[in-house]
């Protein structure tokens, strides 16, 4: 082990996880399960249903955020959740448009980094309450763009993020 208490070679990392087509539970449910083949999920936040941002004329989101242990690097990480998405019929076609399944590296080892793919942390996750909600549920202390995802959550107006009540992890 390193001093972060990850094994050699394993980085921290949270993902997030949204959909709104078809049944986004179960979705986000396999998404879970296939992290699990390109790390090791420690941990996955409650799930919420989020009011859509940008395109508002769609239904709303169901999103949830899970912390993995990976060996992979940023890149590498990032192609394989665009794998996973891809497997669950995403398309990326209408910018902020409705989906199957949305994969987000949103933090990756606390590497800050500008360009190129992936922008690290999330460019856009310090302003997304259905980001930080989850976030916060898994590590309030979470830096993002140096500070700490409770009190950006703390900060931002209401954003339309309820709990719903469910989880993803196998009971």
């Amino acid at each position: 082990m390193d001093l972060s208490g990850n094994p050699p070679g394993e980085v921290l990392a949270y993902v997030g996880l949204g959909a709104n087509l078809g049944d986004a539970l179960a979705a986000l449910r396999a998404a879970v399960q296939e992290l699990g083949g390109i790390g090791v999920v420690v941990a996955v936040s409650p799930v919420y249903e989020s009011d859509p941002v940008g395109r508002t004329d769609q239904p709303a989101f169901t999103n949830a955020v899970a912390a993995i242990e990976t060996p992979l690097s940023p890149e590498d990480l990032l192609a394989a959740l665009h794998r996973i998405e891809a497997g669950h019929g995403r398309t990326r076609e209408i910018h902020w448009g409705p989906r199957t399944l949305d994969l987000d590296l949103l933090w990756y080892g606390g590497r800050r980094r500008d360009a190129p793919d992936p922008v690290l942390p999330h460019p856009r996750a310090h302003e997304r309450e259905f980001v930080l909600r989850p976030l916060c549920d898994l590590d309030p202390s979470l830096e993002l763009h140096g500070r700490p995802v409770a009190e950006l959550l703390a900060e931002l107006p209401p954003q339309g993020v309820r709990p719903t009540g469910a989880g993803l992890m196998p009971a």
